[in-house]
């Protein structure tokens, strides 16, 4: 972590810089930590999802958000007003304004005393910022999907090691929902409903190719950097919104840029699935694509315990994010409940000696936490890979339409030279690395 003081006069120094807390800011509020003792964010990407990050962090008496990133104008304005009116109520003077913008992270990473970031953006611009982060020495907090293919996550996962920072991938449901799924991987850890034979993922369609139309960039966005390492094409508002939105953009649905809606969730729901049959650390052998080409579901994943996974495929009246049917019964958990079948699974109680999950109810403090312990995060840089592979590989199979060997140990296809060509995508020149 770097040292406050240097952070403070460095700061300073400079005349656009952020103009930090009063030594008596604990005064004024006294569940604050002294400046010196929080740590410093940045935010890159402040879209909706990011927001939201950003709002919590904000309430957040550990850490000091002191720097924003983004490609549109307005939104790096919302954020500024954000942060300025929630910290403006810690000074006597009702304003603040201690946070700086930047249009392009590479000037945020290289900002003094810069502990951590919050990375955001759309899935084709997580790899390189977390890369390039890591190698600055921050501690990250990435949303998911983590990535836009498995090369790329191999790539992650060596950086962060190498750098030993902290890593949090953004899969809130091993923290937060309730503890739903917390419980469910639980029950499932204690044999509650015995050996899991089958998994059912309700998640949405794999990506498509874009075709959208080409529109007239608006003022105030940065075209060339949205699109960032991914494929040139031309703008369109369905990929990155004018303004401040309050929607989820589009740009989800589309393989140059995302996984579709089979990544979207499916990075949250194959997570569990991964967690619950301790899989954490590697992945299945077999993707076995639907008999029809044009289907939209049924994919299945084989592991090689036998375990068959099955994508957004179920019977009358079984339906969930993640159903595991066990030889003693099925569990159904979503992120407004969980249950069993039979019921009766859930009237016993675990107990002591069972085994239990990492304790963690808030996702965004888990990651603080483990920077100030110098611990690992509920869901590190390879579990995090893993899920996203997951997602990848689903991808890979609807696009192929054929069975495929899969060796999640060496992270290739098995004498597949066609499909071996999906796992990774050069990015545009100046954003190799």
């Amino acid at each position: 972590m770097f040292n406050r003081r240097d952070f403070l006069a460095a700061s300073a120094a400079l005349t656009a810089g952020p103009m930090f807390l009063p030594s008596n800011a604990n005064a004024l509020s006294p569940n604050l930590l002294a400046p010196s003792d929080r740590i410093t964010l940045g935010f890159i990407g402040v879209g909706k999802q990011s927001l939201g990050h950003l709002g919590k962090f904000l309430g957040n008496p550990n850490v000091e958000v002191v720097a924003v990133c983004d490609v549109v104008q307005a939104r790096l304005d919302k954020a500024v007003e954000n942060v300025g009116t929630r910290y403006a109520e810690r000074t006597k003077s009702g304003e603040y304004r201690g946070v700086r913008q930047f249009g392009d992270f590479r000037d945020l990473l290289a900002m003094p005393g810069l502990d951590a970031v919050v990375i955001g953006t759309p899935d084709h611009w997580h790899t390189i910022p977390c890369i390039l982060a890591a190698r600055a020495g921050k501690h990250i907090y990435c949303e998911k999907p983590l990535t836009h293919n498995i090369a790329e996550g191999r790539s992650l996962v060596r950086e962060v090691a190498k750098a030993k920072v902290i890593f949090q991938t953004g899969s809130q449901q091993r923290s937060e929902f309730g503890g739903h799924f917390r419980k469910a991987v639980e029950y499932i850890w204690n044999g509650r409903i015995g050996e899991i034979k089958r998994i059912r993922i309700g998640v949405g369609s794999p990506a498509k190719p874009c075709d959208l139309p080409t529109e007239e960039v608006p003022a105030g966005t940065d075209w060339e950097m949205w699109v960032g390492p991914a494929p040139m094409r031309g703008y369109n508002q369905i990929l990155c919104p004018q303004g401040v939105h309050n929607h989820f953009p589009a740009w989800r649905m589309y393989q140059e840029f995302a996984g579709g809606g089979l990544a979207d969730m499916g990075a949250h729901h194959f997570d569990i699935a991964q967690w619950a049959i301790k899989m954490d650390s590697s992945g299945p052998t077999k993707i076995i694509p639907p008999a029809d080409r044009n289907a939209e579901s049924g994919l299945k994943f084989i592991y090689e315990n036998g375990i068959e996974m099955i994508h957004n495929t179920f019977e009358e009246g079984v339906k969930a994010d993640c159903v595991f049917e066990g030889t003693k019964g099925m569990l159904l958990v979503s992120r407004g409940g969980i249950s069993t079948r039979p019921s009766s699974i859930l009237e016993e109680p675990l107990i002591e000696g069972d085994q239990r999950v990492m304790a963690s109810s808030n996702h965004h403090q888990n990651w603080i936490d483990a920077i100030r312990s110098s611990s690992n995060c509920i869901c590190t840089a390879e579990i995090g890979h893993r899920s996203a592979a997951i997602c990848h590989l689903g991808n890979i199979g609807y696009r192929l339409g054929r069975e495929l060997a899969w060796d999640p140990i060496l992270e290739q296809f098995k004498n597949d030279a066609d499909a071996n060509k999906l796992l990774s995508r050069e990015p545009r020149d100046q954003w190799k690395i």
